[in-house]
């Protein structure tokens, strides 16, 4: 493994997600506009050899621009209850943000 890796774990949408510069990532619905940057919160941070977690206190900020708004698969909710004839369907789609890392200082 090269000395020079920096990556991120951040805290975004209730999980928490890997990042580097320019990953991709895709979490819950954030507040904003296309383009607009976003500050993440960083749980652990890798820098080469030196490893901070969020506990020692990280001073570095994970920045990220919101590409588009989407929605994810579509879930099919199916309530049924034998010799009564209750039946009900419904349906959900989660709806996500991505969002591209354009910085980690």
């Amino acid at each position: 493994m090269s000395s020079n890796v920096v990556y991120a774990i951040v805290k975004a949408g209730g999980r928490q997600e890997k990042v580097s510069v320019g990953s991709v990532v895709v979490v819950n619905r954030l507040d904003g506009e296309v383009g607009d940057t976003v500050e993440l919160e960083p749980v652990l941070l890798v820098d080469g050899e030196k490893i901070t977690s969020a506990a020692d206190g990280i001073s570095a900020k994970v920045t990220a621009e919101i590409v588009r708004e989407e929605k994810g698969p579509k879930i099919s909710i199916v309530k049924y209850k034998n010799k009564t004839g209750y039946r009900k369907r419904q349906g959900h789609r989660q709806k996500l943000t991505r969002l591209k890392v354009v910085g980690i200082k």
